[in-house]
């Protein structure tokens, strides 16, 4: 296979969102829009949260597109207008379409809120295609249990699988465009390489330890995106010597290549989709969450 060079090492900038917590975020930035159909990438912490100081996103509005919510510690609880509830402990995955529109919030658990402690984790949008804007809000949510793993001959590689496939180990979601997401964990000096369809954007995101970037004058480290050319037929993570694992995100996927109107929580095609958007939920045709749907 025909390695793919890289294109860019992309900085992930620290910023705030939701109420208050803190995100490094390699786009959308004023250096990287986005890589389509990927539309922005947040690591959540990591931190340490004291007794009472656990924060999230309160109730909040989506169209147009899909969140992805992958836990690596800590705990959340999320709820919608649709009165759907439930929890994310580590390891765990929520994809989620919001489609035509939904109300959503995502906070500390109970246990989180009253004890504090580690927090990380990862929320990924990734845009949907003209002919799905609309379509019925859904929830894929895999526990970590389930979450398909696969390790190499030698052992120093796992990759879990979030979507996609790697050789004959396969994801349990499933997605409106070709999406590829593992999570990739390589000891020190190990490689790994993930064949990728031609004309695919791909990247990785590396968030632990230290990989070995061909072309780049120092190894890439945390936080930081590699975004890679599409000169080859595949990509491929070489883990530094030393004594710490790499852990890195790999995602690749079909770009849907259509225009992109989006302004805060809402992702169409053209301006008077997003001002419907906005008047569809000022008129609470997205619902509300309701009151006593616990998590």
């Amino acid at each position: 296979m025909q390695q793919r060079s890289i294109e860019a090492v992309v900085p992930a900038p620290q910023f705030t969102e939701g109420g208050g917590f803190i995100v490094h975020r390699p786009f959308p930035t004023v250096r990287l829009d986005q890589v389509d159909p990927f539309l922005l990438l947040d690591e959540m912490g990591p931190v340490v949260y004291g007794k009472g100081e656990a924060i999230g996103a309160p109730d909040h509005p989506h169209r147009g597109f899909e969140t992805v919510t992958y836990l690596l510690e800590g705990g959340m609880q999320h709820r919608d207008s649709a009165g759907h509830a439930g929890q994310l402990r580590p390891g765990d995955v929520q994809w989620m379409t919001a489609g035509a529109g939904v109300v959503h919030s995502e906070m500390p658990s109970d246990a989180m809120l009253r004890d504090g402690g580690a927090s990380h984790g990862f929320q990924i949008w990734v845009n949907l295609p003209r002919a799905d804007k609309m379509t019925r809000p859904r929830y894929q949510e895999i526990p970590g249990e389930r979450i398909p793993v696969w390790k190499s001959a030698d052992g120093r590689v796992t990759a879990k699988v979030i979507s996609g496939e790697v050789e004959s180990t396969h994801a349990l979601i499933q997605t409106h465009t070709p999406i590829v997401f593992l999570h990739l964990t390589l000891e020190p000096g190990a490689s790994f390489t993930q064949p990728i369809e031609a004309g695919f954007n791909a990247f990785a995101f590396v968030f632990a330890g230290a990989m070995e970037a061909p072309g780049e004058a120092r190894a890439v480290r945390p936080h930081a995106a590699v975004v890679y050319r599409h000169d080859g037929d595949s990509v491929a993570l070489q883990a530094a010597p030393g004594a710490e694992q790499l852990q890195a995100l790999l995602l690749a996927g079909r770009p849907i290549g259509e225009p992109v109107a989006r302004y805060g929580p809402f992702v169409m095609n053209a301006r008077h989709e997003l001002e419907q958007a906005f008047e569809d939920y000022q008129a609470g045709r997205m619902g509300h969450i309701p009151a006593d749907v616990t998590g």
